[in-house]
């Protein structure tokens, strides 16, 4: 039985004014989210606040969605901070495919 499935590779990274910003986040900064993992580069920092805002709509941005849904055509995502205003711009750059039995030890029916 074909168990496999296909998730998108995402990088998230900073952009805007930094003349504007009320954080400290940097333009061009990003990490990527392959599979389930969150990878960052050597020396990069991330707001967890930040963080915490993008976390619920990365597994949402990683899977394929209808092209009228707008999680497939939005791509940009406010600072929490009502006083900042960066921008945190969610790409999709790569397809991996994965296996249910990979996982999870749920089997299928």
């Amino acid at each position: 039985m074909d168990d496999s499935f296909k998730l998108y590779d995402l990088e998230i990274s900073v952009v805007g004014d930094p003349a504007t910003f009320a954080c400290r986040h940097q333009p061009g900064v990003a990490f990527q989210v392959i599979g389930e993992d969150l990878v960052f580069g050597a020396g990069n920092s991330f707001s967890q606040y930040a963080l915490a805002a993008l976390l619920p709509l990365l597994p949402a941005k990683q899977r394929t969605t209808d092209k009228n849904d707008w999680m497939t055509t939005d791509a940009l995502i406010a600072c929490p901070d009502p006083h900042c205003s960066a921008q945190f711009k969610i790409t999709r750059v790569g397809e991996r495919t994965y296996n249910h039995a990979d996982v999870t030890k749920v089997p299928l029916n």
